[in-house]
């Protein structure tokens, strides 16, 4: 049976990140939108149910699962809402805006028997799947130093809520979640961390600059996002005891999609040679081919969750650590200390 699925929100994130995806994939059924511009909506989706209000399409939709890609603010109390009228549920990253919060909705999912999951879609970047798969086949030996960034050549403020001095704005919640879940995904919890979070554009009101560094015992891994690169982005490098990776550029699916196109078809995902990331060692340079990116995988990772009833995989704790981070890393810029990890 297919998934009956309502969409909180009909701006980028659902246009660009959601709706491709459950149109196009059988698990899912595309039944309901709330959204305050009707005549868009129904232009283009003129079969599904609208409503202009999220907090009643929640409580008057037979949708199974509810997608959340309203502020970051509100993700709590539409969850919230969600969950207590039995429905499944996924957030947009951030997942929420304070710790307590998170695990009030995780507890509450439970209580339910509900999957709560977070979409963290940048599991499934392809230059993130080489270098898991990299650090698995011990091609890099082991890792000392792992380097991630994402980072952007926005250089004036614009008016919008994301870089707004509001509860949950600016890159820290927007791109962190991200990096954070990619470095949890590969080596857990650090044991400390230490950050720098600074305004630097001019009229800027929330962070638009991160350098965040988590410490392991036997490897540093630093995070970092900024607006002010106008060159090809360092996304990561990756220097073990055997071999370093280095690899530009971003995941070419964003991009895709923000074109239009729908992921179909064998090349979905697929990176220009030109792209390519290099393994270095003392002797060679290697071209590593891009593994296939494939955010299509997470949502049919999602239907086999709610399918099955296993939630372990794709529920929301890993996205919680992400949260409590976020909040240590802004008490370690506060205070100009680093500090430990008891989570």
């Amino acid at each position: 049976m297919s998934i009956k699925t309502a969409i909180v929100g009909y701006g980028f994130s659902s246009k660009t990140f959601h709706i491709p995806f459950i149109t196009t994939a059988d698990s899912f059924r595309f039944v309901a939108v709330s959204s305050s511009k009707k005549d868009a909506v129904l232009a283009d989706w003129p079969e599904i149910a609208h409503y202009q209000s999220a907090d009643e399409m929640i409580m008057q939709t037979e949708a199974d699962l509810i997608i959340i890609t309203a502020p970051n603010d509100v993700h709590y109390p539409l969850a919230k809402l969600a969950l207590e009228h039995g429905k499944h549920v996924l957030i947009e990253k951030p997942f929420v805006t304070r710790s307590q919060d998170g695990e009030a909705l995780i507890k509450l999912a439970k209580e339910k028997g509900l999957l709560l999951s977070v979409y963290q879609n940048r599991r499934y970047d392809g230059d993130f799947l080489t270098v898991k798969r990299l650090i698995e086949e011990k091609m890099l030996g082991e890792v000392r130093v792992y380097e991630s960034h994402f980072d952007r050549f926005r250089p004036n403020v614009q008016q919008r809520w994301r870089e707004m001095a509001t509860d949950g704005g600016g890159i820290l919640y927007d791109l962190a979640p991200h990096l954070l879940d990619q470095t949890l995904t590969l080596f857990g919890l650090p044991q400390s961390v230490s950050a720098s979070c600074k305004i630097m554009r001019k009229g800027g009101s929330t962070t638009d600059y991160f350098h965040l560094t988590l410490h392991y015992p036997e490897r540093e891994v630093i995070l970092v996002a900024n607006l002010f690169c106008s060159g090809p982005n360092l996304r990561f490098q990756v220097q073990g005891d055997k071999a370093s990776y280095v690899k530009y550029g971003l995941d070419p699916q964003e991009d895709c999609l923000r074109a239009g196109e729908l992921p179909v078809g064998d090349n979905w995902g697929a990176e220009k040679l030109t792209e390519f990331g290099k393994l270095y060692d003392d002797e060679n340079v290697e071209l590593i081919p891009t593994e296939k990116g494939c955010y299509q995988n997470f949502f049919a990772d999602l239907a086999k969750a709610i399918e099955t009833g296993d939630y372990q995989d794709m529920g929301a704790e890993q996205s919680l650590n992400s949260i409590r981070l976020i909040e240590l890393v802004l008490e370690s810029e506060a205070k100009g200390q680093r500090l430990d990890v008891n989570f």
